[in-house]
């Protein structure tokens, strides 16, 4: 049997490595940094219009939560393992895309999520194996590299949230570099746009 990994270590890494790129404004053309070599790191930043609380109920990786619902990226979202309360690891898969030149996805991640005192929060996560999580035959595994979402209050404006996510993320499979580049960009111009959606639907 492999060894037991440090879910938690490598969580914390990921909230490390992510809060790095928050901290560095340096180094990106518009929202995409070659941070790693040969591994696209994207930067997305919106501001919604909803206070902190109802944008992470919307975003936040939980059993039953409501991404299922609302990001097209996300097809199904189950716990695997819960390491701790604050880490999990976790599987998400996606459906076919990009006119099912993507097929469908699967990803296995250790998520952690953390509140600062600040009030901001975050969701991090990157790839790890599990032994409950053997590659599924119908599923192209992709991979997660430290990714993640800060909700971010703004000062005076209680109703407003700022979103920084970051995405890093090899797809897998054998796919043209073009369809990849295509993708990325418009799969987060979605996930801002029906999040925005989804938040107004649960104020509703």
């Amino acid at each position: 049997p492999c060894p037991a990994m440090d879910y938690a270590g490598l969580a914390e890494a990921a909230a490390a490595k992510i809060g790095q790129y928050r901290q560095d404004p340096s180094g990106w053309r518009g929202c995409r940094s070659t941070v790693s070599p040969g591994r696209d790191v994207y930067r997305a930043e919106g501001t919604v219009a909803a206070c902190p609380e109802d944008v992470w109920e919307c975003i936040k990786p939980v059993a039953g939560g409501l991404r299922t619902k609302w990001d097209q990226n996300v097809k199904d979202f189950e716990v695997v393992e819960a390491v701790s309360d604050a880490v999990s690891v976790c599987r998400t898969t996606t459906p076919s895309a990009f006119m099912r030149i993507i097929s469908p996805r699967e990803f296995v991640d250790v998520v952690l999520m953390k509140q600062y005192e600040d009030g901001t929060m975050l969701s991090a996560a990157t790839n790890v194996e599990h032994p409950q999580c053997p590659p599924q035959p119908n599923f192209v595994r992709g991979l997660n590299y430290p990714c993640g979402c800060f909700c971010i209050p703004l000062p005076g404006e209680p109703d407003k949230t700022q979103l920084l996510s970051f995405f890093q993320t090899d797809l897998g499979g054998y796919l043209p570099q073009t369809v990849v580049d295509s993708f990325f960009p418009a799969s987060i111009a979605g996930f801002y746009s029906n999040l925005t959606k989804a938040v107004k639907a649960l104020k509703a």
